[in-house]
């Protein structure tokens, strides 16, 4: 079987669970229940859980450090599994793309995103695949630190909600069927557009 692994990023603990900062956490979440398991152990600094996607190996996990020490977790894992970088998706949430909307791109720097900072340096290189989950500019003068630990409110939650729904197909076609094909499918919104 080949094997994947798939991180979500978010800080841990029940106040963070339902931040737009932890949209990475829900889409492995989601992916983990379409699968029947949970994230009940702990494997060096993250909480994981093992899927099958087809003929696939699957290892899901969620680093327990907060955001900006993911690249520990991260390169602990990937040394432990001995998963090669093509197989690694990162999944975050990106402020330069609404609400709505999901991107998977093969490399590319962090924008900022302290998680995914900490992972390229951890790791030396910028060359993994990564799955951006759009949660939209804070409103008027509101800094992005503080905008991205506030929940979703009704309506943003609703898009959400199907976002992750789009999240979980996209991965389990990344692993299926590579990157390139769940690119051409998924650059884009929730419904696809």
């Amino acid at each position: 079987m080949t094997k994947f692994l798939i991180v979500g990023l978010g800080n841990p603990g029940r106040e963070y669970a339902f931040n737009r900062h932890n949209v990475g956490f829900m889409a492995v979440d989601r992916l983990a229940k379409k699968h029947s398991t949970a994230f009940t152990r702990r494997q060096g600094k993250a909480l994981i859980t093992t899927i099958n996607v087809e003929t696939h190996s699957v290892v899901l996990a969620k680093p327990q450090t907060f955001m900006n020490l993911s690249g520990d977790a991260v390169a602990s894992l990937l040394h432990f599994y001995d998963v090669p970088l093509e197989n690694f998706l990162v999944c975050f949430d990106d402020l330069d793309l609404p609400v709505g909307t999901i991107r998977l791109r093969p490399q590319g720097g962090s924008a900022g995103q302290n998680g995914v900072q900490s992972i390229i340096e951890r790791l030396g290189t910028q060359n993994f695949p990564r799955l951006r989950l759009g949660i939209g500019r804070p409103p008027g003068r509101m800094l992005a630190a503080a905008y991205v630990l506030r929940d979703f409110d009704k309506f943003d939650g609703e898009v959400m909600n199907l976002t992750l729904d789009k999240a979980v197909e996209a991965i389990e076609v990344f692993v299926n069927e590579g990157l390139n094909a769940a690119m051409n499918k998924f650059n884009g919104t929730a419904d696809g557009e």
